[in-house]
């Protein structure tokens, strides 16, 4: 197993990706291609005393696409930036996946012009899985594309099945779609012509509208939205999580000695409160629709998250997430359904 992974282009740098890379590669016994600038590769590599590790090798890239860049231009201009050069390792097939924490838009855009669609596929969407009560949710589209049609958040529901019941092991997994509120009649345009077609669709458990709250009760499993929704609705999250970690730091900071001593105590359920929130162990979203598992890992991604998202591109190519897909929208193809 051989995992291309762009260094360039993230909130931290170079460093914070390596220093995932070299635990993963350690810990799951797979091989690296570390793509991006050389120089800088190499003088990480060294300072972590990994200049010769057999598992890992550098694929030069004198090119980084800024998160200020605009996404589709600059994969046509930039020919020798790293998430271009990363994805043609991947279509070339000389690695297996790909791991990405740089711009979110040009690392679609790649994947887009690079890869390919899956056959059926009108547009891919990026799948993040979200901590709910009884487990965890698939959200998507949360970020691939800001707009769809209804027909496009019908394969949407199709591929976070398929991913939700690979991945996460949820048997016949529970489809929602998105809403202002749970009756038929409810929602916009769009709702209300996404929802007749996932309600006849036989291939999809769906169980009607659902609401923001519900994401993270547990009880739905797949939850489509266009890209735009969806982005707004992991932002939020994410920032409401860490504002919550905050408030009760500081409550406790400054509370009674009492008060310290009962927030001591419960130090072990709330550190494993913060570790069921904390994006980084789901290791980034993937990628769905196109013909090649692509991770995509916030830009803000420190080791634990690249670590972590090797993981998930190691498994998703073991149990062929990519072929599952393309059946599924096939035999939908072939019933008359899409």
């Amino acid at each position: 197993m051989k995992i291309a992974v762009d260094v360039m282009g993230t909130d931290y740098g170079p460093a914070e990706i390596i220093k995932g890379v070299l635990q993963a590669v350690k810990e799951y016994g797979c091989d690296a291609v570390l793509v991006g600038d050389e120089a800088v590769i190499k003088e990480e590599l060294r300072r972590e005393h990994e200049e010769n590790n057999p598992h890992v090798t550098i694929h030069h890239a004198s090119q980084v696409i800024e998160m200020k860049d605009h996404p589709g231009i600059s994969v046509k201009k930039k020919r020798d930036a790293s998430i271009v050069v990363a994805t043609d390792l991947l279509r070339q097939k000389e690695c297996d996946a790909l791991v990405s924490s740089g711009s979110t838009g040009a690392a679609v855009a790649s994947a887009l012009f690079g890869l390919g669609r899956i056959k059926g596929i009108e547009r891919p969407a990026i799948a993040t899985v979200i901590p709910s009560l009884t487990g965890a949710t698939v959200l998507l589209d949360s970020g691939a594309k800001v707009d769809a049609k209804p027909e496009q958040l019908v394969q949407s529901a199709i591929m976070g099945s398929v991913y939700a019941e690979s991945q996460l092991g949820i048997k016949n997994p529970r489809v929602g779609l998105l809403n202002i509120g749970e009756e038929e009649t409810k929602g916009n345009e769009q709702c209300l012509a996404t929802y007749p077609l996932l309600k006849a669709n036989p291939h999809i458990h769906f169980i009607g509208n659902v609401e923001g709250r519900d994401i993270n009760k547990g009880t739905v499993d797949v939850v489509v939205c266009d890209g735009f929704t969806g982005n707004v609705v992991l932002k939020t999250m994410e920032g409401l999580g860490s504002a919550v970690l905050e408030i009760i730091r500081s409550a406790v900071k400054d509370s009674s000695f009492l008060s310290k001593l009962g927030a001591l105590l419960m130090k072990p359920a709330l550190t494993e409160v913060k570790r069921k929130m904390d994006a980084s162990e789901y290791g980034g979203a993937l990628l769905l629709g196109v013909r090649a598992p692509f991770i995509i890992c916030h830009g803000s991604s420190k080791a634990k998250a690249i670590k972590n998202a090797v993981r998930v591109a190691i498994e998703l190519t073991e149990k062929d997430i990519v072929g599952k897909i393309g059946r599924e929208i096939l035999r939908d193809e072939e019933s008359g359904e899409l």
